[in-house]
């Protein structure tokens, strides 16, 4: 007979048997620190009971109920949401089992309006060179992300696709001081050589996730995007399933620039790694216009589940009345600056970037001339494993093209000496994996 295996492949992961705090432990009970907080998922920390109370306490009493139902926990994290976190410009919202589905049900969102308001030409979509949506068709389609779409590429839709700014590699001859400009022009050459009238929107990530390791566009390039996009008519959708509910020390990504997207999609933070949610929030214009065409936003089956709206009311409480988004910024700064002092001089790290407590570095083969190791070499799951072994957990970023990124991005309730450890490991895996290649 044969055995059933979990399906993953790749990496040396162990068995974990329970979580609590900022650690994880394996089936020997060994702790091994999360500096990842899972796939940048875990913000308040692991194993906090008043969240699994509401989770059974939900599960009791609502179980299962259809989405356009409204039950006590739906309602409570609408208003919770509504009253402490999203801006007043979004005003509908619409609840999914994560990631993945909202980015999709974003996309949808944004052809819908188009269609309502008279616009019948406008069925494309944007997205960017770099960047990681999902993993429906739809959503690996529009990602810059190739390793994701191997054996799909013949079936995957075709979606138009502009540059992600990537100061560290940017163009020879692009001034610094224009640098946010240069990716805007590139962008606005693909909307006229397609025909603006042709565009439904743009989708992108504030700052980019783990697909290529924390960048930080240019101060001026999100400014110039939002008004390129009210400029042709595009509805500009923000992908914070990674940044968003804190993770980059501003409740959201694209609060560090002074703008507002019509539609925001959230996931991970929502509900800090204790249920599956993922949410997609939209402004009143993009709503009222949906509703009025009469178009049917359709539901997940599990969107909106009872325990895991109050999995999310539960977390979002525990984040305010903690200050943890405060807190993600001044320990983001000490993250940081540790980062820096062991990397900067390092032969093999190009770089340290991020915001907040989403940070990552690139180790490349020649700091020089930045020449990355090869593909073949299997250098980040490298890093990866030497750091299980040094009782450290850290995400592998890039997307194949961007290659060996490690990406940190931690519970708010790190404390500076566990920050000091994650550091410190990282070097000495970074110095081990590198060593073997020799």
């Amino acid at each position: 007979m044969n055995k059933m295996s979990w399906p993953y492949v790749g990496g040396s992961f162990p068995t974990i048997c329970r979580t609590e705090g900022l650690y994880l432990y394996d089936a020997a009970d060994r702790p091994i620190l999360d500096a990842a907080g899972g796939a940048v998922v875990t913000n308040i920390g692991h194993g906090r009971q008043r969240v699994a109370d509401a989770i059974a306490k939900a599960a009791k009493e609502t179980s299962y109920v259809v989405p356009p139902f409204i039950t006590p926990s739906r309602q409570a994290l609408v208003d919770t949401l509504a009253a402490d976190w999203l801006s007043p410009t979004l005003t509908r919202a619409h609840f999914t089992s994560g990631g993945t589905e909202a980015n999709e049900a974003a996309m949808k969102l944004a052809l819908q309006y188009q269609q309502a308001i008279g616009e019948r030409q406008r069925t494309k979509l944007i997205g960017r060179s770099i960047s990681y949506h999902g993993t429906t068709l739809a959503t690996a389609a529009i990602s810059g992300h190739p390793t994701r779409k191997r054996g799909l590429e013949q079936a995957l839709p075709t979606y138009l696709t502009v540059p992600t700014p990537y100061p560290l590699r940017a163009p020879s001859g692009v001034n610094s001081v224009s640098l946010g400009q240069y990716y805007v022009d590139q962008m606005r050459d693909v909307i006229l050589a397609e025909g603006p009238e042709t565009i439904a929107g743009f989708i992108a990530e504030p700052i980019t996730g783990s697909s290529g390791g924390a960048i930080v566009p240019p101060e001026d390039y999100w400014p110039k995007v939002r008004a390129l996009c009210d400029e042709f008519g595009l509805i500009l959708i923000l992908d914070e399933v990674m940044t968003g509910f804190g993770r980059t020390g501003t409740t959201f990504g694209y609060q560090h620039w002074p703008i507002e997207p019509d539609i925001l999609v959230s996931g991970k933070g929502l509900a800090g790694g204790y249920a599956p949610l993922g949410g997609v929030f939209t402004n009143e214009r993009v709503g009222a216009a949906i509703q009025a065409g009469g178009f049917q936003v359709m539901f997940n089956t599990f969107g909106a589940h009872p325990s895991a709206c109050a999995a999310a009311v539960e977390v979002l409480n525990i984040m305010k009345e903690e200050g943890l988004v405060a807190e993600a910024a001044s320990k983001g700064t000490y993250l940081h600056g540790q980062l820096h002092a062991a990397f900067d001089q390092h032969p093999h790290v190009a770089e340290v970037r991020g915001r907040g407590l989403l940070a990552a570095i690139e180790v490349v083969e020649d700091k020089a001339d930045l020449a990355p190791f090869d593909q073949s070499l299997g250098l980040t799951t490298s890093i990866v494993n030497e750091g299980l072994e040094r009782g450290v957990f850290y995400y592998a970023g890039g997307t194949g093209e961007v290659r060996d990124v490690i990406c940190m991005g931690p519970a708010f309730v790190v404390s500076e000496r566990q920050i000091d450890d994650m550091v410190e490991n990282l070097v000495a895996a970074v110095d081990a994996a590198v060593a073997k290649l020799s």
